[in-house]
């Protein structure tokens, strides 16, 4: 019997394996599909909320832990499995603001370098945006990353340490709950027990606790995305260098010259089909950013499901009622972004150290609807 069992191969299941196998412990992963075959590999990339200012304070405590940390993060990846997801910290341009006075007292609050910017220095940073922008918010800080890599670097790193096991291609049956006591998980691959169950099932994680009759407030919400495929523009100069965000929309660039539009929010269940709809609202936000990406290739659209939770607040703990049965789920746009210090959060309750930031806020709550399927015995 293994330490602990991950349900879930995502991001944050893969950063938690890691920390409680470098803590000396055995752990089981399991993953429906392949591990980062999800939202995990569906999203931007971006390492901040998109405006962070409109989230609850425990958002951004997390996110600030998460920010300073994913430079050291992907560049011990790179040297590791030599798979470098392409953390880059150019930073974010914002436009059309509305609560543009909240976004600056919130940084000044917070102590987040974040300014008003003329039309002038907009263009000096990025040229080839459309013409007429009068001025904008500026984020020197801001990361992104390239999350499919970040992905199969966390894969390749788990691969090489001899205390966890990978079960991608393994899809949960039911938990297996003894005298209220979580110990294990049914799958299409047989039994899997553990001193310790964690659900870091994303979108699906509901669906795993309806069984025992637990409610917890998770839900998918649809996200699309499309990539555009750009020339070299002079050197190296790409025709996008920085993050650009506006009514919602964002561009990010990579550094090979593409640049991703971003995102749709659509209520569809787990439907994950991409649509003409979408496709055609985006490329319109991505031209009205950057006129010129109308000249060029669109190389992929594609879909994902979002983990929504109430005030895009995750759940982070020990479920109440069950012992030894955890959660970390919910995170809705900010996966990512939160994956560090979210996982952090959650080891340290696990492992019984001192915890990074105040996890109160972060404890699931949850609403028996039957207390005679409470309990699956094995």
């Amino acid at each position: 019997m293994k330490d602990f069992l991950i349900i879930g191969g995502g991001v944050i299941g893969m950063m938690t394996a890691w920390q409680l196998a470098d803590a000396g412990h055995e752990v089981n992963l399991v993953e429906q599909g392949t591990c980062s075959g999800e939202a995990s590999w569906a999203g931007g990339g971006i390492v901040s909320p998109l405006y962070p200012w409109r989230y609850p304070t425990p958002i951004s405590q997390l996110a600030s832990w998460s920010e300073g940390r994913y430079a050291e993060l992907t560049a011990h990846l790179a040297e590791e499995t030599g798979i470098d997801p392409e953390f880059r910290r150019k930073g974010l341009i914002y436009l059309d603001v509305e609560d543009e006075i909240r976004a600056v007292e919130w940084a000044r609050h917070v102590d987040k370098p974040l300014s008003r910017i003329d039309s002038y220095a907009v263009y000096a940073r990025e040229p080839w945006l459309v013409a007429g922008i009068e001025g904008g918010l500026w984020m020197p800080t801001l990361g992104s990353l390239r999350n499919p890599r970040l992905g199969r670097a966390l894969r390749a790193k788990l691969e090489a340490l001899p205390n966890v096991a990978l079960h991608e291609h393994c899809r949960v049956e039911r938990l297996v709950v003894n005298r209220g006591h979580a110990n294990g998980v049914d799958t299409t691959a047989g039994r899997f027990t553990a001193g310790s169950v964690i659900l870091c099932g994303g979108a699906w994680t509901s669906q795993l606790l309806d069984p025992l009759g637990i409610s917890l407030p998770i839900r998918p919400v649809k996200g699309q995305m499309m990539i555009f495929k750009t020339p070299t523009v002079s050197g190296s100069r790409q025709w996008l260098e920085r993050v650009v965000l506006r009514d919602g929309r964002y561009l990010i660039p990579r550094s090979d010259g593409r640049v991703l539009v971003g995102s749709t929010l659509e209520e569809a269940g787990f439907d994950k089909t991409p649509t003409w709809k979408a496709r055609n609202s985006l490329y319109a936000s991505a031209i009205s950013i950057l006129p010129a990406l109308a000249e060029c290739e669109i190389e992929h659209h594609w879909s994902g499901l979002r983990p929504g939770a109430p005030e895009g607040l995750p759940f982070i703990g020990e479920f109440p009622g069950v012992a030894d049965l955890f959660v970390n789920a919910g995170h809705y746009r900010n996966g990512l972004v939160l994956a560090p210090a979210a996982t952090r959060l959650l080891v340290d309750e696990l492992l019984g150290r001192t915890p990074i930031i105040d996890p109160t806020p972060f404890r699931p709550t949850v609403r028996l609807v039957s207390s005679e399927t409470q309990v699956v015995t094995g």
